[in-house]
């Protein structure tokens, strides 16, 4: 009687723990549910944030189209005030010339009264010499450099030939013999060519 008891109590005791596990379970199979629930509710706005390939080329293709039309802005601006001030620089680009020479013709004019009253000849010729150099010294100060050609070898780059004469010696063939007009360099390159008498 005592074993069947015993067995009896044993069997009561199994019976009650079987309902706990099987609670415990449940318990724990409804808590990863909602975990599960929890993490698919989290997950699915990072799916909304995800942008597509076609979104993002449209969207770098829309800021490329955006810094272009920047740019040519820019550069149409900047081409409008380059032709607006080269426009200006021709205008008056030999301004600073012409003002160092305006108290050459001052000079001139002086000197046209002076010769009207004049009886000295020399003083008249003295005081055009005196202009000269001035107008000589201005130009070579903004860097005009007269040609040297007399005796020189006829060169087509510097030269313009007017004619050919028999040479006086044989050292003088192919060398320029006399000239009608000097030549003259702006800072080493030829602005007027001489107009040269060649010898033969």
């Amino acid at each position: 009687m005592l074993k069947n008891k015993k067995n009896s109590n044993v069997e009561e005791s199994q019976a009650d723990e079987t309902p706990k596990n099987e609670t415990n379970t449940s318990i724990d199979s409804e808590n990863q549910g909602d975990n599960a629930n929890e993490q698919q509710d989290n997950a699915a706005p990072s799916e909304d944030v995800q942008i597509s390939p076609e979104e993002k080329l449209r969207a770098d293709l829309a800021e490329a189209n955006d810094k272009f039309l920047r740019l040519y802005a820019e550069f149409d601006n900047y081409k409008r005030r380059t032709i607006k001030e080269r426009a200006e620089l021709l205008q008056t680009a030999g301004k600073d010339v012409l003002q160092s020479l305006l108290p050459v013709l001052d000079d001139f004019e002086r000197a046209l009264k002076s010769m009207e009253t004049a009886n000295d000849v020399s003083s008249v010729k003295e005081g055009v010499l005196l202009v000269q150099s001035k107008l000589k010294n201005i130009l070579t100060q903004k860097g005009v450099k007269e040609m040297e050609s007399i005796g020189q070898p006829f060169d087509a780059d510097i030269h313009e030939a007017i004619t050919n004469i028999p040479a006086p010696d044989d050292s003088m063939k192919g060398k320029v013999i006399d000239q009608v007009e000097k030549g003259y360099y702006l800072n080493d390159k030829v602005i007027r060519f001489a107009k040269v008498v060649v010898g033969s």
